[in-house]
C-alpha cells in the first residue's frame, strides 16, 4: 500500500479527464433502428433521473452540476474514463517491462449501474455493450503496443450476474413485481407479533438489502431472547407475499440451518459482526426497486441463478479455444492464477485451480 497517492494519479487527476463530457450528451453509436431495442427507448418502469431522461441522448450537464459525475458513472463514459486511467497505470507503474509478473485488474463497472436503471434489456444497455466491447479492444490494443499480448493472459469475468426488470419480464408472460419492505413492520402479522412481545415501538426498524433488522434496542429493554424474536419474525416473514425464505442471523451463527445450496450461499454472505438480523430471499424475478428516493428498474443481489451465472474467460498464453460446460466459480480464478505464477494462494482463497486452464497453459 502506498502512504500517499503515486505524483502520477495526482497529474491525471489535475488534469480533470472528466470535463471533456460537460455539455455533451451520451448518444446512440449507430442507427437506431439497426439496435435490438432500438424500438423501445421509452419505457415506463425506466429510472428517469432528473435531466438525464429515460431515452436517448443523455445529457450529461455542465461539470458543475450536482450529479454530473454521477451519470458519467451510469452511461459509456465511466468505462471510458476507467479506460484512460488504465492506460496512465500501465505507463507509469512500468507494467510489464521487467521479469517480474504484474497483475492489473480493471473494473468497468457501467454496464451495472446502466442495468439497474434500464434493465438489461434496454436500449441503454445494448448501446453500452457495444460501447464497452469497443473500450474492452482499445484497452487489449494498448497492451499489445506497450507491453505484446504474447507475454499477457486475460481473464474476463463478472462480479455477479443480474435479473430482467419485471416490467420486461411482464411483456414476455412471465409473473414478475417488486417488494416493499418499507410497510412490513406496520403488517397485522407483526403487529401481533409486538403484542406477544410487548413491544410497543417498531419491531422491524429498517430493511437493508438483504436484510432486515430488528429492534435492539427494545429487544434489550424487554429482556427478550434475540434468536427467539428473530425466528418468530423470520416465520411470519415467510408468509409474506414476495417471499420465498427468510432465515434468523442467530441460526445462521450457530449452524442451525439445513445443508442445502441456498442456505450455503446464505452462509457465504453472513458475517456475524456486520450482518443484520434475519436474512431475506425473495422468490425468484421479485425485488426490492427502492433505494431510498432512488427508484431503479431492476437490482441483483439474489441466490437465484440469474444473479449467480456469469462467463469466466481466460485468453493467451498459448491456452487453445475451447468451451468448458460445468460448474466452476469466480473465486478460482486467484488460485489458478498463482498456480501460474508459482505463487502461494491468497490467504482467503478456497476455490480449486481451474484445471483446463493449468494442463494447457504454457
Amino acid at each position: 500500500y502506498y502512504n500517499r497517492i503515486p505524483q502520477w494519479v495526482e497529474d491525471w487527476n489535475a488534469g480533470k479527464p472528466a470535463d471533456k463530457y460537460a455539455g455533451t450528451s451520451w448518444k446512440l453509436l449507430h442507427d437506431q433502428s439497426t439496435y435490438l431495442f432500438g424500438k423501445t427507448d421509452d419505457r415506463s418502469y425506466e429510472t428517469a433521473l432528473p435531466g438525464y431522461g429515460r431515452t436517448f441522448p443523455h445529457p450529461y450537464g455542465k461539470r458543475e452540476g450536482k450529479y454530473f459525475t454521477t451519470l458519467l458513472t451510469i452511461s459509456p463514459a465511466g468505462d471510458e474514463l476507467t479506460l484512460d486511467f488504465a492506460k496512465a497505470l500501465i505507463l507509469n507503474e512500468d507494467l510489464g517491462r521487467d521479469g517480474v509478473t504484474d497483475y492489473l485488474s480493471v473494473s468497468f463497472s457501467s454496464s451495472d449501474y446502466v442495468g439497474q436503471l434500464f434493465g438489461p434489456s434496454s436500449l441503454e444497455s445494448e448501446d453500452n455493450i457495444l460501447r464497452l466491447d469497443r473500450t474492452l479492444a482499445e484497452l487489449l490494443n494498448f497492451v499489445d503496443t506497450q507491453v505484446g499480448l504474447d507475454k499477457t493472459l486475460i481473464v474476463l469475468s463478472a462480479d455477479h450476474g443480474g435479473p430482467e426488470a419485471p416490467g420486461y419480464l411482464k411483456e414476455l408472460g412471465f409473473e414478475a413485481d417488486y417488494v416493499d419492505p418499507k410497510g412490513w413492520d406496520k403488517t397485522g402479522a407483526i403487529e401481533v407479533l409486538k403484542k406477544r412481545f410487548g413491544i410497543g415501538d417498531e419491531l422491524i426498524t429498517k430493511y437493508f438489502h438483504p436484510y432486515v433488522y430488528l429492534n435492539r434496542k427494545v429487544i434489550t429493554e424487554k429482556g427478550l431472547e434475540l434468536a427467539e424474536v428473530e425466528r418468530a419474525v423470520a416465520e411470519e416473514l415467510t408468509r409474506f407475499d414476495g417471499v420465498f425464505m427468510a432465515v434468523s442471523s442467530s441460526a445462521l451463527s450457530v449452524g442451525r440451518v439445513p445443508d442445502t445450496p441456498l442456505i450455503r450461499s446464505i452462509l457465504r454472505n453472513f458475517n456475524p459482526n456486520r450482518s443484520g438480523d434475519i436474512y431475506v430471499v425473495f422468490e425468484p424475478n421479485r425485488f426490492i426497486n427502492k433505494f431510498g428516493k432512488l427508484k431503479v428498474a431492476s437490482t441483483h443481489g439474489s441466490p437465484w441463478r440469474y444473479d449467480t451465472y456469469v462467463p469466466i474467460i481466460f485468453a493467451g498464453m498459448g491456452i487453445p479455444a475451447q468451451r468448458i460446460d460445468r460448474l466452476v466459480h469466480t473465486i478460482d480464478i486467484a488460485p489458478t492464477l498463482s498456480l501460474i505464477v508459482g505463487a502461494k494462494p491468497p490467504t482467503g482463497s478456497f476455490g480449486p485451480p481451474l484445471s483446463e486452464v493449468i494442463g494447457k497453459s504454457n
